[in-house]
């Protein structure tokens, strides 16, 4: 088997963050992808990288020593990706809308690699809800914008999805329901359930529900993700909630665990959108094409 670069990205991540939970949060893909990965490297390279705990992974000494040669590949190939080109010609302003979630679990890590690839174009972002943005893209007050484009309603918009987040149950370390070989809708309503509301989360929960003979026993409807993160991790309910938000501890630092569901959850869908009929500006197209790389060479294994 030969080394990647996949491999290299996530391993570089993992070790930087010294979670694989925010790693893959980071790089926008599943947690079970970063861990399959660094194994298949241990397993080229003939060596064990990371010491695994509960509280995360730490390099070995192979490991960090393996990092500095990370470091020196990655580099070069960003360098030769990146080489002076057309693209640093692109000028301008982009006004970009951006959903709750989307500024707040996934956007900034692009915003620094975009500000990196265009130095002479300006990204103003404004944090807004669906149907701001939605009236906004419609009237020209924003170019673009990043949101969950599964929740887009207006027929006059253009949306392109690139990166879809996974839907699993939010439980507490040591719940009975992480005991069972398989967890159902039926199950999860037997439970306390603290339901998110920000981005029209509950909303979008209520639709999968209603297409099952169950209903949520809901105790807290809250807009606030580290709300829900607490009390499910308090033990005082269960989420179901995509891997994007998700994270390991809660505030007090206690555990959180997920157990992927036996019943279809669709999955949270990120992408662009913009005014159909609009005139594609080189802003609009520079920031298009980022994202139409960035995740078709995620998905293809070439970063």
């Amino acid at each position: 088997m030969s080394l990647t670069f996949r491999q290299l990205k996530y391993f570089v991540a993992a070790a930087e963050l010294g979670q694989i939970s925010q790693a893959a949060i980071q790089l926008a893909i599943s947690q079970s992808a970063i861990t399959t990965s660094i194994r298949e490297l241990e397993s080229t390279i003939g060596t064990q990288l990371f010491d695994r705990s509960a509280q995360g992974v730490t390099l070995t000494h192979s490991g960090r020593n393996f990092l500095n040669h990370a470091y020196t590949i990655l580099s070069s190939v960003d360098a030769a990706l990146n080489m002076p080109n057309l693209e640093d010609t692109v000028t301008g302003r982009l006004v970009l809308g951006a959903s709750y979630t989307v500024i707040g679990y996934f956007l900034p890590y692009h915003l620094q690699r975009l500000a990196q690839l265009y130095p002479h174009l300006e990204i103003q972002v404004h944090e807004l809800n669906r149907d701001s943005i939605e009236k906004g893209l419609i009237e020209n007050r924003y170019d673009m914008a990043v949101l969950l484009t599964s929740n887009v309603v207006n027929p006059g918009l253009a949306v392109e999805p690139f990166f879809s987040s996974a839907r699993r149950l939010w439980v507490a370390a040591q719940h009975p329901l992480l005991k069972c070989d398989t967890v159902t809708l039926e199950d999860v309503s037997r439970e306390p359930y603290i339901m998110l509301t920000v981005d029209e989360a509950g909303y979008t929960a209520l639709r999968y529900w209603s297409e099952t003979p169950y209903q949520p026993d809901i105790r807290l409807r809250t807009s606030s993700v580290e709300a829900v993160r607490s009390m499910v991790a308090n033990g005082s309910g269960v989420a179901v909630l995509s891997d994007m938000v998700y994270r390991p501890w809660s505030l007090e630092g206690r555990r959180i665990e997920t157990i992927q569901l036996k019943d279809p959850i669709p999955a949270m869908s990120i992408g662009l959108a913009w005014r159909k009929g609009s005139d594609i500006q080189p802003p609009m197209h520079a920031v298009r094409e980022y994202f139409r790389h960035m995740f078709s060479a995620s998905r293809t294994g070439l970063l």
